[in-house]
């Protein structure tokens, strides 16, 4: 008989329990529903991409900040695929190949001294030491300090050009750059180039890379006491260039330069 009474008094525990979980389910089942529902309503985020539909076409300006002509640019270089991954990777590969790795410290061996033993071993009273140049006392020698090493990495060339259409996409999307013709022919004067600059609205925050043709030393002289203004080669441009700086100017005769870099196998 009790054995009885005790399944009784469990009994109602295990309806209320049952009747929890199916309210608990039914709860659960509204909220997915509402969840579907305001997801359905959210409108979905449009993605930057470059349409070549119609081309890509881009002002060009003349020394005088006006615009002269509009040009188609080339596909090769502005309409490739974004690669985060990879830009980042190249520029990894271009800042360790600027260390020099000439970092160099002395061991316990190399330091100038006497290796003589500081005291006996033992009835001392003190730790065991053997010479003086350990690199627990003052002058004496580094422990793990740096050595001359080679820090370059490598990139494979194809990677390489992948990367730089990469950044120069990403450049057309944002739309930070500009077109200028016949730079070669401004007047060599730090004032006219700063003018120059002005009227493209290139000023913000001094940091702009001008990418020209040909190593030109008077657009170099212009150029190079403007603060945060920096002047490249289109024959040297690198990834890390490109993105360093906010704004970027092409010389209308460096984009087939760059046409021929990243064709050449």
């Amino acid at each position: 008989m009790p054995k009885v009474a005790k399944t009784a008094e469990k009994a109602p525990k295990t309806v209320k329990a049952t009747k929890s979980t199916a309210v608990k389910k039914a709860v659960a089942e509204e909220v997915v529903k509402e969840a579907v529902v305001t997801e359905s309503v959210k409108p979905m985020k449009e993605k930057k991409t470059i349409t070549l539909n119609k081309g890509l076409k881009a002002p060009v300006f003349d020394i005088k900040g006006s615009e002269v002509e509009t040009t188609e640019l080339p596909k090769e270089l502005f309409a490739g695929k974004e690669n985060p991954t990879l830009v980042a990777q190249a520029v990894r590969v271009y800042l360790a190949n600027q260390r020099q790795g000439n970092a160099s410290t002395k061991t316990r061996g190399e330091v100038t001294g006497s290796t003589k033993k500081i005291y006996q071993q033992k009835h001392t009273g003190r730790a065991r030491h053997g010479g003086k140049r350990a690199p627990i006392f003052v002058h004496g020698g580094i422990a793990h300090g740096p050595k001359p090493r080679d820090y370059s990495l490598k990139l494979p060339e194809k990677m390489k050009k992948a990367a730089l259409v990469a950044a120069l996409t990403g450049r057309v999307a944002d739309g930070s750059y500009a077109l200028v013709k016949d730079l070669f022919s401004m007047e060599t004067k730090t004032k006219v180039a700063d003018a120059f600059l002005t009227k493209l609205g290139m000023t913000e925050k001094r940091s702009l890379l001008v990418v020209t043709g040909s190593d030109n030393k008077d657009v170099v002289r212009s150029l190079r006491n403007l603060t945060g203004v920096q002047v490249t080669s289109a024959s040297r441009l690198t990834t890390y260039e490109v993105l360093a700086k906010k704004y970027v100017l092409f010389m209308s005769e460096a984009l087939p330069v760059l046409q021929e870099r990243v064709k050449a196998k």
